[in-house]
């Protein structure tokens, strides 16, 4: 018997079995659809485990199957099925090792629990004919021994995991948090060597995976692990460098030092990581790795306080890393670090507690002074970049910036990001998901760059896979309030109403101004404009005591189908508001107004493409 005959003999009556449907046979594979992802998965663990039985017997040919398995929604024609559910599944089919079976995050939500067997996530990947990677989990099938993860580059891939702190006081956390944070911008700068960002290496924090699983989780080759005690000016730090695929240590150590050497604890920790890489520190790397950045401990221990309480980006949390930084500054003017941070804290909180014209005067000249302290840091060239986006609209000189910041650290996830945004805004699609997805691979599991992705497929009118990101988006951040307007906004786009007005309901009182104005925008949208009528009233009439956005205004307005004071309030915001249109203008709320004159010249005033014609934008930025 050949084995295609065998194979079609072991899967039909299985398949019949899971009451699944054969649509077709493509030769030496199978089409297969189920009412239910449970069924299907059950199904595929069953062929599996009997083509695993028979591959056992002696003697027999090795029949290699791969599976892979889809949740969402078709197009029957015929006897035949199409859609971008169909694509996908033949996409992840071939991620699957032989023998083994592979399925998308909609299927691991499905079925997680309710099967014995365990999901394992494997690093995001780009599928082939897919523009963005997405998460992808193997069926752990106890007779399969996975291969070995591939690193996506040719370049080593590094994960510093937060240092424990084991300090007699448990409030010397901030210490540890920050030194984490520093070793990270420490071995960023050696070329040649990836470093996962801050804000994905954070969520292994107390964790109890083993380097093997965060390894494959963050698609790393080593992880640097270690702990760190601190007690008054006497500093123990234990630090280990291990392969992730064997788990064996390529280095440790145990550096008993004063407080005062912690710089040069980080330069031995750099150039040694290099070293047991076998990548070369050429002379200004180097001498950037061992250069001090101040000589006053107590303004670095304010600095490593600011970037400790900077983990979450709320509102409050920026203000009070922002007191720390100005106590670092007060402490030693010359010390560069604080500057660019408060700097880019101001450009966080602009539209939200200030105006953008106060928080951009601010910002620059803190940006100024970093500058002069230190011309070759690469996150001063990324505020740079970011200033002249969001304050001037010079696109030339946003992007000079953005490429000189990615070329002194091409691990600068923040540079890549806002670069990222930049392009989107020019209309330069690709080259934002190419920037998107590099930043993806230093901060796999952060929302930011994820978000980007979401946009853009918004944008071209991606909306399957533009779902797919927000329903990821919301497992890695179920409470987080953009995840909820995220996924209302592609429920609307698919028509599925009520699940985007419970989105809606999820969101969590008291709801940033931001998000408020996103959420009243996208229930006008659905047919509930009253509230979106009443905030712009209250702000009209002054019943507001807040900072009223102009670029709010004008969206809120468009949102409710009312041209003229859309016209009003853009017209303010070109003279003396937020000058905030470039980063709204792509937004579907403005379709209705695209073809008008007025905005054409509005567009044209900020030399932004005229030519846009949206095809399904977002109705809110991402975050």
């Amino acid at each position: 018997m050949g084995l295609l005959q065998e194979q079609e003999e072991l899967v039909r009556p299985t398949v019949a079995e899971h009451e699944g449907r054969e649509v077709k046979s493509t030769g030496d594979g199978f089409l297969v659809e189920f009412d239910s992802a449970l069924k299907a998965t059950q199904c595929a663990i069953e062929i599996q485990r009997q083509v695993h039985q028979r591959n056992d017997r002696k003697g027999s040919t090795p029949l290699q199957l791969r599976i892979g398995i889809h949740l969402g929604d078709v197009e029957q024609r015929g006897n035949d099925i199409f859609g971008d559910a169909v694509n996908i599944a033949s996409r992840i089919e071939p991620v699957a090792e032989p023998g083994g079976i592979c399925c998308s995050n909609a299927v691991q939500e499905q079925v997680r629990n309710k099967i014995p067997e365990r999901l394992e996530r494997l690093p995001s990947m780009a599928l082939k004919g897919l523009q963005s990677p997405m998460d992808v989990y193997r069926v752990v099938l106890p007779w399969v021994v996975p291969e070995a993860p591939v690193e996506k580059s040719g370049q080593p891939r590094l994960a510093v995991l937060p240092l424990a702190n084991i300090s007699p006081d448990a409030k010397d956390e901030y210490f540890a948090d920050g030194l984490t944070e520093e070793l990270i911008a420490s071995l960023s700068k050696i070329r040649g060597l990836r470093v996962i960002a801050r804000t994905s290496v954070g969520q292994y924090k107390s964790t109890s995976k083993t380097v093997a699983q965060i390894g494959n989780e963050l698609g790393v080759s080593s992880v640097l692990e270690g702990s760190v005690r601190k007690a008054g000016n006497r500093l123990r730090i234990t630090l280990q460098l291990i392969d992730a695929g064997s788990q064996d240590h390529i280095w440790s150590d145990t550096y008993d030092r004063e407080l005062d050497d912690v710089f040069t604890i980080q330069t031995e920790v750099a150039e040694r990581t290099a070293g047991a890489l076998r990548l070369e520190l050429i002379g200004p790397e180097r001498e950037s790795i061992r250069k001090e950045p101040t000589a006053n401990l107590v303004a670095y221990e304010y600095y490593l306080r600011g970037l400790h309480a900077t983990e979450d980006e709320s509102v409050q949390d920026v203000t009070d890393a922002m007191r720390y930084f100005e106590e670092a500054i007060r402490r030693d003017p010359k010390f560069s670090l604080p500057y660019a941070r408060l700097a880019n804290s101001y450009i966080v909180l602009s539209s939200e507690t200030m105006s953008p014209r106060e928080a951009f005067t601010r910002a620059k000249e803190l940006i100024g002074k970093a500058l002069q302290l230190d011309p070759d840091s690469s996150d001063v060239h990324a505020a740079l970049g970011n200033l002249a986006l969001q304050q001037d609209q010079d696109w030339i000189t946003s992007e000079r910036e953005f490429k000189r910041a990615i070329s002194l650290n091409p691990s600068n996830i923040v540079a890549r990001e806002w670069y990222a945004t930049l392009l989107r805004v020019l209309g330069r699609f690709d080259e934002a998901l190419e920037e998107l997805n590099a930043a993806i691979e230093l901060d796999p599991l952060m929302r930011l760059p994820l978000g980007g992705l979401w946009f853009v497929h918004q944008l071209l009118g991606d909306d399957a896979v533009a779902l797919d990101l927000a329903e990821k988006l919301r497992d890695l951040a179920p409470h987080a309030p953009f995840s909820h307007i995220r996924l209302a906004y592609s429920y609307a786009r698919f028509g599925r109403l009520e699940e985007a007005k419970h989105e809606l309901e999820l969101l969590e009182e008291p709801i940033e101004e931001l998000l408020l104005v996103f959420k009243l925008a996208i229930q006008a949208s659905l047919g509930q404009p009253e509230e979106a009528r009443q905030w712009v009233k209250d702000r009209e009439e002054g019943r507001s005591k807040k900072y009223v956005s102009t670029t709010n205004m004008a969206s809120l307005y468009a949102s409710l189908g009312e041209k003229e004071k859309v016209f009003e309030w853009l017209e303010r915001d070109q003279q003396s508001g937020d000058r905030g249109l470039w980063n709204v203008y792509q937004f579907s709320l403005f379709d209705f107004v695209r073809d008008d004159p007025r905005f054409e010249s509005l567009l044209t005033r900020m030399n932004l493409p005229t030519s846009w014609r949206g095809i399904g934008g977002p109705i809110g930025p991402t975050r």
